[in-house]
């Protein structure tokens, strides 16, 4: 497991950032999915985040188009979400932004990005630890992929919970790799 995670550390290793006047500019950005709001009905910080980040990468030059990659399926719409929240908050026009309904989950997303929506040069947002796994599929899927970090959540409960589950994550990602298999949408 640890041999799995070193290798996504270091296949992705130099491609993710924090500050946005290192990131190099790139056509699109992809931002993968996570539901708006959390059980509670509160503002979930990890879309907000995102939403912030993407707005950013767009208002500094960085990108000149965005797809909005997630799960849409009855009464419930990510990209929808995240649309609206990126022209009504961040100021982003309508017209560039790409709804992707069927990212259902991260490796499905990477690859609608690149076999549906034609883009192989792009910045993937989400946070930190997300981005290595998502780099990883990228990188695998011969996409020169790039990351940009939204603020991760520093509640120790959400904190500890999203890193042990990402840490196995990568390790079934790597599983996945070596045998040639796709993961399952859901």
């Amino acid at each position: 497991m640890l041999l799995a995670n070193f290798w996504v550390f270091a296949l992705t290793s130099g491609r993710t950032y924090t500050k946005i006047s290192k990131v190099p500019p790139r056509e699109c950005a992809l931002v993968l999915g996570t539901s708006p709001k959390m059980k509670s009905g509160f503002a979930n910080p990890y879309f907000t985040s995102r939403m912030a980040a993407v707005g950013t990468l767009y208002h500094h030059g960085k990108i000149k188009k965005i797809i909005v990659s997630g799960e849409k399926s009855k009464n419930y719409d990510e990209p929808a979400a995240m649309k609206k929240f990126l022209v009504y908050t961040e100021g982003v026009p309508p017209e560039i932004i790409i709804e992707d309904p069927k990212g259902f989950n991260t490796h499905k997303s990477i690859s609608r990005c690149k076999d549906v929506y034609k883009q192989s040069n792009v910045i993937i947002v989400s946070q930190g630890f997300h981005n290595l796994r998502a780099l990883f599929f990228a990188r695998n899927n011969n996409m020169n992929a790039l990351g940009f970090d939204a603020q991760d959540v520093t509640k120790n409960e959400s904190y500890y919970r999203n890193h042990t589950r990402e840490f196995f994550a990568r390790v079934l990602a790597v599983f996945y790799y070596v045998l040639g298999i796709s993961p399952k949408e859901n």
